[in-house]
C-alpha cells in the first residue's frame, strides 16, 4: 500500500509505529489503545493523538483517569523529539532509523526534506534510486504533507541540531556560477557565496571546487565534466546556503 498516512488499511500500524520507542516514543500508547482510538474514531491519524482530552480517554474501556492523565503527559512529552525520530516516525517505505539519521543530518529542517527532488536525495549517505523514489512520492501526497502540517502546528518541534560552524566555512574554495538561475541573480549569489568564505570565479580549472548549473547552462558546464569538477544545481546551492544561514 502506498496511501500514506492518510491511508485507513494502515492506520492502525502506522499510528502505532509513530508512537513507537524509536520514534515519537509515547509511554502507553499501545496496540490496544491504539486500535481503540481508531475504532471509536477519536484517532484518524498520529497528529489527532495531540488532540485528545482527558474526558475522551476516561470514557475508554480499562482507562482510568490516572491512565489517562498519564498518557496525556507522555504525549506533551513527545512533542520534543528530534528530526530523526520524527522522519522515521512517519514511516516512509524504505526508511528505516539508519536513513532517517542520514536525512536529518543532511537537510536538517523538515521543510527542506520535504521540498527535496529525488537527485538531491541521492546525495544522502545510502540512499539510493528506490529509496528516492519512495521518499518522494510521499511527500508528494497531499494527505501526508497535511498530517505533518497539523503535527507541526499542534507543536511537535525538534532542535535544528546545526552544526557549529565558522561564518567562513567555505574558505578556500572556488567556485564557478554558469547559466541561468530561477531564483538568484548571478550577483545574489555570488555575494552569498563570498559571505561563506567561498571565491567565486568566471572560469573553470582543475582547481575549481564545483561549478552551480542553471539553465542553459554551456561550455563551463562541458569544461568542468572534462576535468571532473563537481557539478551542483541550484537546488543544491539553496541547501548549501540555507545550511549555513548565509
Amino acid at each position: 500500500c502506498t496511501g500514506g498516512l492518510g491511508c485507513s488499511a494502515q492506520r492502525k500500524e502506522r499510528i502505532r509505529h509513530f508512537a513507537s520507542r524509536l520514534a515519537l516514543d509515547i509511554e502507553g500508547l499501545g496496540e490496544k489503545l491504539v486500535s481503540q482510538l481508531v475504532d471509536e474514531k477519536l484517532v484518524t491519524n498520529p497528529a489527532d493523538l495531540y488532540g485528545l482530552t482527558e474526558t475522551q480517554l476516561v470514557a475508554l474501556e480499562r482507562m482510568a483517569p490516572r491512565s489517562a492523565k498519564n498518557l496525556l503527559e507522555a504525549l506533551e512529552k513527545s512533542k520534543g523529539t528530534t528530526l530523526a525520530r520524527f522522519i522515521y516516525g512517519l514511516g516512509i517505505e524504505e526508511v528505516g532509523q539508519s536513513t532517517a539519521n542520514n536525512l536529518a543530518k543532511y537537510f536538517q529542517k523538515i521543510d527542506l526534506l520535504r521540498s527535496a527532488d529525488q537527485e538531491m536525495l541521492l546525495n544522502v549517505v545510502d540512499v539510493g534510486p528506490v529509496v528516492a523514489g519512495k521518499i518522494s512520492h510521499f511527500f508528494s501526497q497531499e494527505a501526508n504533507n497535511l498530517v505533518i502540517d497539523e503535527l507541526l502546528s499542534r507543536g511537535i518541534a525538534f532542535p535544528e541540531e546545526l552544526p557549529s560552524v565558522d561564518s567562513q566555512v567555505l574558505s578556500g574554495q572556488t567556485l564557478v556560477l554558469t547559466g541561468t538561475l530561477a531564483t538568484l541573480t548571478r550577483s545574489e549569489a555570488k555575494a552569498r557565496l563570498e559571505r561563506l568564505g567561498a571565491k567565486v570565479s568566471g572560469s573553470v580549472s582543475a582547481k575549481t571546487s564545483a561549478v552551480v548549473v542553471g539553465d542553459a547552462a554551456g561550455s563551463k558546464l562541458a569544461r568542468a565534466r572534462s576535468l571532473g569538477v563537481a557539478v551542483m544545481t541550484e537546488q543544491d546551492l539553496l541547501l548549501l546556503l540555507e545550511r549555513y544561514g548565509a
